[in-house]
């Protein structure tokens, strides 16, 4: 690689951020961005060629049917358990809205469970990662959402998802009002030991 394309590749890694509903114009993301995020998404590493990746993208009326859904189903779960909060269902029920697009995203279990699950779980974060990379390069933001009813075993059926599948959360895509906000990270070198001999 060219020191040219590895500057470029530093660059974007290091800008990649996490931006928030609130940072989003409104204004309808461009379908072909949403569609190279998830080809790039594809090109994730996968042992054993499992490409255990799977998405449900959400726009425009699809975003307010995830809305209501994610949020009937809050209130089912949480009065059984005696834990429901209002203001947590008003978010699922409002806070989609303010999104161009939401991708549901999950891990689709090997069948043959020729890998242990952790390394399908890894394959699909790295995709995640290649679609927060691509959104970077296109100037979109997103974030990826692991609350509300992510990672429960009652939502899997509104994302068609088996026993064995996880639903890993819901990357949410906007185009971005404003400077997006620095961030920081501490020296590599906390985090590194180097064994040589």
């Amino acid at each position: 690689m060219s020191q040219e394309k590895a500057a470029l590749v530093n660059t974007l890694i290091r800008n990649r951020r996490s931006v928030f509903q609130q940072q989003y114009t409104g204004e309808k993301v461009d379908d072909a961005i949403i569609r190279q995020m998830l080809e790039n998404a594809n090109w994730a590493p996968t042992h054993k060629l499992t490409e255990p990746w799977r998405f449900i993208v959400f726009t425009g009326n699809g975003i307010q049917k995830l809305a209501e859904e994610q949020s009937a189903l809050y209130r089912q779960v949480t009065t059984a358990k005696g834990t429901y909060a209002e203001d947590r269902y008003q978010n699922l029920l409002t806070k989609p809205k303010l999104s161009s697009h939401i991708i549901a995203i999950a891990m689709k279990r090997d069948e043959k469970k020729s890998l242990p699950e952790i390394e399908e779980i890894g394959a699909v974060y790295c995709a995640v990662e290649n679609m927060y990379l691509t959104a970077s390069a296109y100037g979109v933001g997103c974030f990826l959402s692991t609350g509300g009813i992510a990672h429960w075993e009652e939502a899997k059926p509104l994302f068609n998802l088996a026993p064995e599948d996880k639903l890993i959360g819901f990357l949410h895509v906007g185009n971005i009002k404003g400077p997006v906000p620095d961030s920081r990270r501490k020296p590599i070198d906390e985090k590194v030991t180097w064994v040589d001999g």
